[in-house]
C-alpha cells in the first residue's frame, strides 16, 4: 500500500507537528469509498491526518488529535485543522469553534466540523461549507472540484527515542581519525589484490553516486562531487563506473574501488539489466561500459573481458536503499532486488545494505545524526530492510550522504567511515573463503 502524499508533502505536515512520523491507514481506491471502510480501518487511531485528492491537482484535508468513531456527536478538539498545499507549501485553517471540530459520522469519511467531509455519504466526493467551524476559501483549498480521486488517513505517530543506542559508537574526533587510517592501512590477505572491488546496486536516486562522493569527500577533506548525482526518475549513471578513491587531492589510492552501476528501475526494460549483474560480479565488464536496459552484454563483444582475474572480480556487493523508501518499495523492485541477491549468494558474494537519508525519514535523525542508534523509528526501518532483503540485521548500515552541505560534519564523517569498514571487513571474508576452497582443492589434489 503506497502513501499518494510526497515525502516532501508528509515532511512539511509534519513540521507542523512536532517529532512525528506518517503511517498509512486507510486508502478509498484499495479499501472502498465508504464509511464502513474508513471507520473499520482508522476508529480508535488517534491522531490523523486526512487527505483528499482530486482530479484538478489539489490536495487538501485535516488534523485531528481526537480518534474516529461512529458515535454521531461531536468532539472537541482546539488543535484541529485543515490544509491544503500551494505548490510545496502548506496553507493552514485553523478551527474557529474547538468544541465542533470533529463530528463522527458513521457513513462518511473524515468529518471536520460541518466545514469539510470527505468521502461524504459514503462517496467519493467532499462536502464543503466554509465558515462552519473552520474558515477558508474553498477555490485556495480545492479549487471547488469535489470529486475525490482518492482519499487516505495517516495515523501520527511519535519518533520515539530509545533509552540507549543499539550500537555503541563513540562520536569523537579520535573514533574518525582512527577509521580513516585503519581504511588507509587495509591490504587485502590476498597479494594479487591491491584493492577490494565493491558493487553498488539500489533503485534510482537511492544514493550510490552520492555515497561514493562523500567518501571521496572525506578523504579529501571537503565536500566534493566526482560522480554525477541527484534527483532525478531514471538513473543519471548510464555507464559502469570504478571509482578508485585517494586520501587526499595528491595522496595514495586507498585499498578500495567503489563501482558504480545503472540504477535499478521497476519497470521491464528500464534501469539496470539483471542479466548484466553476473557479468560485472564476474569482471567481465570493462570501466565505462554503457549499459543497455534492453540488452546485457554480449561475451563476443570486443570490450567484453574474457578472462578476468581474482583482482578484476567483485568482492563484496553493497545494496543502496533510501530509508524513506524502505516501506513503500515496488513490488517488482523488491523482486529484482531478490533476484539479484539470488546470484551474489550462489557466486559466495558477501552483501551489505547501506540504508541513506536516515536523516531525512526520521526527525530525531535531523536533529543530530548521533541519534541514528537511539531512533525507534530507523531501527524498525532497518529491520524491515533485512526483512525485505533477506539479509541480516548486523548486514545493515545506516549513513547520512552529503548532498547540501558545504562543509563536513564529522558525526556523519564516522557513518560513512564505519561503512567502509564494514565493506573491508566482508570483502576479507570472501578472501577467507576463497583460500578455503583453494586449500581443499590443493587436499584433494
Amino acid at each position: 500500500m503506497n502513501p499518494k502524499l510526497t515525502r516532501s508533502q508528509q515532511k512539511t505536515i509534519c513540521s507542523q507537528l512536532g517529532r512525528v512520523k506518517l503511517q498509512l491507514l486507510y486508502k478509498a481506491s484499495i479499501h472502498g469509498f465508504t464509511g464502513a471502510a474508513f471507520h473499520q480501518r482508522c476508529d480508535t487511531h488517534s491522531p490523523t491526518v486526512s487527505v483528499g485528492y482530486n482530479a484538478s491537482g489539489f490536495v487538501f484535508g485535516g488534523y485531528t488529535k481526537q480518534p474516529f468513531s461512529q458515535s454521531g456527536q461531536y468532539v472537541n478538539d482546539d488543535q484541529a485543522f485543515l490544509f491544503t498545499f500551494s505548490g510545496e507549501k502548506l496553507l493552514k485553517y485553523p478551527v474557529t469553534v474547538p468544541a465542533n471540530a470533529v463530528r463522527m459520522v458513521g457513513n462518511s469519511g473524515p468529518y471536520f466540523g460541518e466545514a469539510l467531509v470527505l468521502a461524504n455519504g459514503s462517496q467519493p466526493v467532499v462536502y464543503n461549507n466554509p465558515g462552519n467551524y473552520y474558515n477558508f476559501n474553498a477555490a485556495e483549498m480545492h479549487g471547488n472540484d469535489l470529486n475525490l480521486t482518492e482519499c487516505e488517513v495517516y495515523h501520527v505517530e511519535e519518533t520515539k527515542e530509545l533509552e540507549k543506542p543499539w550500537r555503541t559508537v563513540i562520536w569523537e574526533s579520535e573514533t574518525r581519525t582512527e577509521l580513516m587510517e585503519n581504511i588507509k592501512s587495509y591490504k587485502p590477505p590476498v597479494s594479487s589484490v591491491s584493492q577490494i572491488r565493491v558493487l553498488l546496486i539500489g533503485p534510482v536516486g537511492a544514493g550510490k553516486s552520492s555515497f561514493f562522493n562523500s567518501i571521496s569527500s572525506v578523504f579529501r577533506g571537503h565536500v566534493t562531487n566526482p560522480a554525477m548525482s541527484g534527483s532525478f526518475t531514471s538513473s543519471l549513471t548510464t555507464q559502469f563506473r570504478s571509482y578508485s578513491l585517494k586520501a587526499g587531492q595528491e595522496g595514495k589510492p586507498l585499498p578500495i574501488i567503489l563501482c558504480d552501476t545503472m540504477g535499478l528501475e521497476e519497470s521491464t526494460g528500464s534501469g539496470l539489466n539483471i542479466d548484466d549483474i553476473s557479468n560485472i560480479l564476474k569482471g567481465h565488464l570493462p570501466d565505462r561500459y554503457q549499459f543497455n536496459p534492453s540488452v546485457p552484454l554480449d561475451s563476443e563483444a570486443p570490450s567484453y573481458r574474457k578472462s578476468p582475474v581474482l583482482k578484476d572480480k567483485i568482492h563484496c556487493v553493497t545494496y543502496i536503499i533510501d530509508a524513506c523508501k524502505v516501506s513503500i518499495m515496488p513490488t517488482k523492485l523488491e523482486e529484482k532486488l531478490e533476484a539479484i541477491r539470488r546470484k551474489v549468494n550462489l557466486m559466495g558474494i558477501p552483501q551489505l545494505v547501506l540504508l541513506t537519508k536516515v536523516d531525512e525519514a526520521c526527525p530525531l535523525v535531523k536533529e543530530d545524526v548521533r541519534n541514528v542508534y537511539k531512533s525507534d523509528y530507523i531501527k524498525e526501518m532497518m529491520q524491515e530492510v533485512s526483512t525485505r532483503l533477506g539479509v541480516p540485521l548486523s548486514c545493515v548500515v545506516p549513513v547520512k550522504n552529503y548532498s547540501e552541505e558545504l562543509e563536513l560534519d564529522p558525526n556523519c564523517d564516522i557513518l560513512l567511515l564505519s561503512a567502509v569498514k564494514q565493506m573491508l571487513r566482508f570483502a576479507d571474508n570472501y578472501f577467507d573463503d576463497i583460500s578455503d576452497q583453494f586449500s581443499k582443492m590443493e587436499l584433494k589434489e
